[in-house]
This record gives C-alpha cells, structure tokens and sequence, in this order.
C-alpha cells in the first residue's frame, strides 16, 4: 500500500510557505491534487513568490508530485477528502 506520509511530511515543512500569500490555502492545496496527476504548473506557480529556501520548496513539490503520482486512484481519491475534511467542509467538490 502507498503511503500519504510522504506527502503529509513535505506539506508540513513547506506548505505554510508555500500557501502564505494565498487567499484560500485549502482550495489551492486541493487545486494541487485535484486531477488524476499533481499539477506541478500550479505547484510551480505558487512557489514563485516564494524567496526563501526556494530550491528546498522545488525539491519537495517535485517529491510531492512523484508520490502522488504514483497512488492508486482510490488513494488520490483518499488524499482529496482528508484535504477537505482538514479544511473544515470549506472546500466543496
């Protein structure tokens, strides 16, 4: 079985970073992993007005993307509702 850990442990380091300058964190989190395949371009997109320890934010969306891409469908799928559950119900499908 294919872990979500990978993906749990680089959001924790680099997410708030990567999400600070966003209105809606959640959404775009989700955004991320909302198709059948991480959406490196949006992941690339949002760390541009990221300064700080960039390379570091590269290497981790580019792990990211590789585990996620990698998951069963039913375990994307998993991923998707645990964002939104985490997010409160704020997050609508």
């Amino acid at each position: 079985m294919h872990s979500l850990q990978p993906l749990f442990s680089s959001m924790r380091a680099h997410g708030p970073v990567l999400l600070a300058s966003t209105t809606e964190p959640a959404a775009e989190l989700l955004a991320l992993v909302w198709g059948p395949r991480f959406d490196r371009e949006h992941g690339r997109y949002l760390a541009q007005s990221v300064a700080q320890n960039r390379p570091a934010l590269d290497h981790a969306l580019d792990q990211a993307a590789d585990t996620f891409d990698r998951l069963p469908a039913m375990r994307q799928q998993r991923l998707r509702q645990l964002l939104r559950h985490h997010a409160g119900g704020t997050i609508r499908a």
